[in-house]
């Protein structure tokens, strides 16, 4: 659905060193940039995707979100706080339904562990 050839977004791109793929480790995960808390531990999951997926952030301003240009099912995503582009969120496209995928960059977050 929001993949182009080889199964890759048309749209991302990845780095390498994606350290929090297979991260699981409870904590919260936050905007590089300002430090501004963005997703719970609890709600990353497994996805085929190298970077970390989430389906919910931890308040309803913790990102500012725009439509991407035609992909209506897709938003672009920023940090509520400061504006740092973080990537996208996926409608409809979470593990459960009617759930979104965030899908992060992950030299846009950190993690603090309690």
């Amino acid at each position: 659905m929001h993949s182009g050839p080889g199964g890759t977004m048309s749209f991302c791109s990845f780095f390498g060193g994606e350290v929090f793929h297979n991260h699981f480790e409870p904590g919260v995960y936050m905007c590089a940039k300002c430090g501004y808390e963005l997703f719970p531990s609890r709600s990353k999951y497994t996805y085929t995707f190298p970077w970390p997926a989430f389906t919910k952030t931890i308040r309803s301003d913790s990102m500012a979100k725009c439509l991407e240009h035609n992909h209506p099912e897709v938003l672009k995503v920023s940090c509520g706080k400061c504006g740092n582009a973080l990537s996208h969120e996926f409608l409809n496209d979470g593990p459960k339904l009617r759930q979104s995928r965030f899908c992060m960059n992950i030299q846009k977050l950190t993690e603090v562990c309690p």
